[in-house]
C-alpha cells in the first residue's frame, strides 16, 4: 500500500520548519519522535475501528502497541491470526513482522508515546450514553501517565466529553497529580473521529481525510502531525468539540435520510409505488440529491447509536432536537414493520405467522462484512420469536450468532447451509442483508415466499409472484 502522507506542518507552516510552539520540551522530543517515526503508537480497542488503524500505522513504519481485554482476541493476533473478516490473516503476520505487538497488559501504556482510544461508546437502556470503555481506558491511561504523552480519543461521543470526561481523569490521576502534570503544557490531548467503512475496498483507513481537534494549539499540532504520517490529507479544525460534533453530524445526516426512505417506501408501497424505482430516477439528478436506501431498520456501531448521543446532550442544554428523535422513531420502527408484510404475506398464502418456519438471510448489519453489531436481524428475530415462528439463519459471514446483552432470548444460532431443500422446507425467507455472495436466482427458485427488503432480487425475473418486498 502507498502513502502519500499530508502532515499538518506542511499545512499549518511552512515546509521543514517546525511550529515555534512545537520548540519547547516535551513537545519538541515527541513531533522528532513522530517526524523521524520512532514514536510508539499504543491503541486500546483492537476492533473494527483500532485493528484497521494499527495496521495503518505498522505499515507505515511506527511500532505499534494494541491493547484490549479480551485475551482471545489477542492471542489471535499474536498467532498471526485475523478475526475480521475484510483484514486477511496475512496481513496481521505482517503487522507482526513490522513491530506491532497485541497485549492484554495495560502497564504497558507507559511505553506509548502516543495513544489512541478506539473502544465502544454503546448506549444504556434508557438511550443515553455509555462512556463506561472510554472512562476505564482513560483511567488505565492515567496510571501510566508520563510527561510527552498524546492521549487522542477516536470514540464516537457527545460534543465536550474530551475536555469535559477525559481530561479531568488524565489531571487527577495519581502520576499527573504527583508531578503536576497539566494538559495541553506537559501531556497533549486530542479528539479525531474514527472514519471506517467496513467492507468498502475503496476506503481503507489511510485513505480517509481525518480531522483532529486539539485541546490547545500544541496538541492539535502533534495529533495532526501523528496522523499526517499516515493518512491521504489531515483536516484540523479549532477544538475537540468541534471534531466531536463533526462525527455526529455525519452520521446523524445519514440517520435522518435514511428515516426520510423508509418513511416513504411505507407510503409508496401504500401507494402501489416502487420507492426503489423512485430513488434509482431521483439520483439521475445531477445535484441537489444524494440517494439514501430503505431497509429493514439501522445497523452498525454508528448510526442507530450516535443521533441518541446528541439528542441526549441537547436535553442538558434546555433543547429539544424533535427531527432527529423524530427519525429515530422512524427507523426503529422498520423491523416491526417488516414483520407485519411478512405476516401478511404469509396470511395471503393461508398460513399463520405462529408456527411458521422462517429464514433469515444475513445477520450482518451490512452486505459482505462479519460485523453483527445493532443489526436489525436482533430485533426482527426477537419480534418474529415473540409470534411463534421457528427460527434459522444463513450468513456466509457470520458462522454462529454472537451472545447479545441486548438479545438474552435468542440463545446461540448457527448459520445454516443454504441448500435448495433448505430453502424449500422454509415457509417464508426473510432477506435481511443482501451479501454479494448470494445467488439470487437460485434463492427464488428454491423458496416458497420471499421477503425482499433489500431490494436484492431486482434483477431476478423467473419467481416474481414469490417475492414481497418490504
Amino acid at each position: 500500500m502507498t502513502h502519500h502522507p499530508v502532515s499538518l506542518f506542511q499545512v499549518l507552516a511552512p515546509v521543514n520548519a517546525l511550529s515555534e510552539r512545537l520548540r519547547s520540551a516535551p513537545a519538541a522530543e515527541l513531533a522528532a519522535r513522530i517526524a523521524d517515526r520512532r514514536a510508539r503508537v499504543g491503541i486500546i480497542g483492537l476492533g473494527y475501528v483500532g485493528l484497521p488503524l494499527a495496521r495503518a500505522f505498522a505499515e507505515t513504519g511506527f511500532p505499534v502497541l494494541g491493547f484490549d481485554i479480551d485475551p482471545v482476541k489477542v492471542e489471535a493476533l499474536q498467532s498471526g491470526s485475523s478475526y475480521i473478516g475484510h483484514i486477511p490473516s496475512a496481513a496481521i503476520r505482517q503487522m507482526l513482522a513490522q513491530r506491532f505487538e497485541p497485549t492484554t497488559h495495560f502497564e504497558r501504556l507507559a511505553e506509548a508515546d502516543a495513544i489512541l482510544i478506539c473502544v465502544p461508546t454503546p448506549l444504556t437502556d434508557a438511550r443515553e450514553p455509555d462512556l463506561t470503555y472510554v472512562v476505564n481506558s482513560v483511567r488505565a491511561i492515567a496510571r501510566t501517565l508520563r510527561p510527552g504523552q498524546l492521549i487522542v480519543l477516536e470514540s464516537t461521543t457527545y460534543p465536550g466529553t474530551t475536555r469535559e470526561v477525559v481530561v479531568p481523569i488524565l489531571e487527577q490521576g495519581p502520576p499527573a497529580r504527583d508531578l503536576g502534570l497539566r494538559a495541553g503544557v506537559d501531556v497533549f490531548v486530542a479528539f479525531s473521529p474514527e472514519r471506517e467503512d467496513p467492507g468498502n475496498p475503496d476506503f481503507a483507513a489511510p485513505t480517509i481525510p481525518k480531522v483532529v481537534g486539539g485541546l490547545d494549539p500544541v496538541s492539535r499540532e502533534l495529533a495532526a502531525a501523528l496522523y499526517g504520517s499516515v493518512m491521504v490529507r489531515v483536516v484540523p479544525v479549532s477544538s475537540p468539540e468541534v471534531a466531536e460534533a463533526c462525527k455526529i453530524l455525519e452520521n446523524t445526516y445519514r440517520a435522518v435520510n435514511i428515516a426520510l426512505v423508509n418513511e416513504l417506501k411505507v407510503l409508496y408501497d401504500r401507494m402501489g409505488i416502487d420507492v426503489w424505482e423512485v430513488i434509482e430516477a431521483a439520483k439521475t439528478k445531477p445535484f441537489g440529491f444524494q440517494a439514501f436506501y430503505p431497509g429493514p431498520g439501522l445497523g452498525g456501531h454508528c448510526i442507530p447509536i450516535d443521533p441518541f448521543y446528541l439528542t441526549w446532550v441537547a436535553r442538558k442544554h434546555g433543547m429539544s432536537t424533535r427531527f432527529i428523535e423524530l427519525a429515530g422513531e422512524i427507523n426503529t420502527s422498520m423491523p416491526q414493520y417488516v414483520v407485519s408484510r411478512l405476516a401478511d404475506a404469509l396470511n395471503d398464502r393461508g398460513k399463520p405467522l405462529k408456527g411458521s418456519r422462517i429464514a433469515l438471510l444475513g445477520v450482518a448489519y451490512k452486505k459482505d462484512v462479519d460485523d453483527p453489531r445493532e443489526s436489525p436481524a436482533f430485533e426482527l428475530l426477537h419480534l418474529l420469536r415473540q409470534k411463534g415462528a421457528l427460527l434459522s439463519y444463513n450468513d456466509p459471514h457470520i458462522p454462529r450468532l454472537p451472545s447479545m446483552r441486548s438479545w438474552p432470548d435468542l440463545g446461540s444460532m448457527n448459520s445454516q447451509p443454504l441448500t435448495a431443500d433448505y430453502l424449500a422446507a422454509q415457509d417464508a425467507v426473510l432477506i435481511v442483508t443482501d451479501h454479494s455472495a448470494y445467488d439470487w436466482p437460485f434463492i427464488v427458485d428454491h423458496s416458497r415466499l420471499l421477503i425482499d427488503t433489500r431490494n436484492a432480487t431486482r434483477a431476478v425475473t423467473a419467481g416474481r409472484d414469490k417475492i414481497v418486498k418490504a
